[in-house]
């Protein structure tokens, strides 16, 4: 089905709408799962709470982050992404009054595997920003495994099948922050345009501004802003890894004019040589293949391109 979309910036009273809210320290283990399994199944998109990483260490990434982006522009080029490069590592900015571009400033890099870290794109400033960001990793490779494992059990497969699947202990894991200040002209621009992630799934911190909009049932909706949650999306990878049993939602971002929005979004990403399809396992003459099995820089290479893949 073709989606009508919008051409403006739906206004303030967009519905909003309560994605589902899993407890992950409820003792009954089936009950979590049952609930990440149906949430990524209903919705591609839900809430954890009680997830396990220390209050603290949110609020220090937080502050780490909003240190990094009050630096002067100088400063915060010396991690600039490099002119010509066709990988997404380093800071970017597109702050322009200009009907249909995006408004925000964003620092992307890879935290994990460390055969994959270039440490020339985390910044030396603030002092503390590397060891925060590694807690932070240890931390959110836990919390993913945990919901790869959920949702590897949902399709009937050991819990390490979807995680192997991404390529086991070659799975990378992408931080990026994004800045979204003030914008006068909120009508004109969009944080983040309309996708799906094309990574496996994403783990997400934002600040009390709220942004993130979902479609669902024909029609945009806000996400509730959970001071204590963290937000799991599902992402192109898993959907296709699980033959369409998992949905990726299709999201966005909108601004604000006159408060700074931010968030901290760690994506779990397949490494590039692995072949993305639908586990073997899960195809049956009940159950066909929806999906051409492709390595996953070619899906990504086609996907940026907007090239056919299947």
């Amino acid at each position: 089905m073709e989606i009508e979309r919008d051409q403006h910036i739906s206004p303030p009273s967009l519905l909003a709408e309560t994605i589902p809210i899993i407890d992950l320290s409820n003792l009954d283990e089936e009950l979590v799962a049952r609930a990440v399994v149906q949430a990524s199944e209903e919705w591609g998109i839900f809430h954890v709470v009680n997830h396990g990483i220390p209050l603290d260490l949110i609020r220090r990434l937080k502050e780490v982050g909003t240190q990094f982006f009050e630096l002067p522009e100088t400063e915060k080029k010396a991690v600039a992404k490099q002119d010509g490069s066709k990988d997404f590592e380093g800071y970017t900015t597109n702050l322009k009054y200009v009907e249909g571009e995006v408004w925000t400033e964003n620092l992307f890099h890879r935290i994990w595997p460390p055969s994959c870290i270039n440490f020339n794109y985390w910044p030396k400033n603030p002092p503390q920003y590397r060891e925060v960001i590694e807690e932070y990793t240890e931390e959110t490779t836990k919390l993913s495994e945990r919901i790869l494992g959920y949702l590897s059990e949902g399709l009937g497969l050991p819990r390490e099948a979807l995680i192997q699947g991404l390529g086991g202990e070659s799975t990378e894991y992408v931080m990026r922050m994004n800045n979204y200040p003030p914008d006068p002209k909120p009508d004109l621009t969009l944080g983040v345009p309309e996708h799906t992630d094309i990574i496996g799934i994403t783990i997400i911190i934002t600040n009390e501004v709220p942004g993130l909009q979902i479609f669902k049932d024909d029609r945009w909706f806000d996400v509730h802003y959970i001071p204590s949650a963290i937000t799991v999306n599902i992402g192109d990878q898993i959907m296709r890894l699980s033959n369409g049993k998992y949905k990726n939602v299709l999201h966005r971002a909108i601004v604000d004019k006159e408060k700074q929005r931010m968030s901290w979004p760690v994506f779990v990403d397949a490494n590039p040589d692995v072949v993305i399809g639908p586990l073997p396992e899960l195809i049956t003459g009940d159950n066909p293949s929806k999906f051409k099995p492709i390595t996953c820089k070619d899906f990504k290479y086609r996907r940026l391109l907007k090239l056919p893949i299947e």
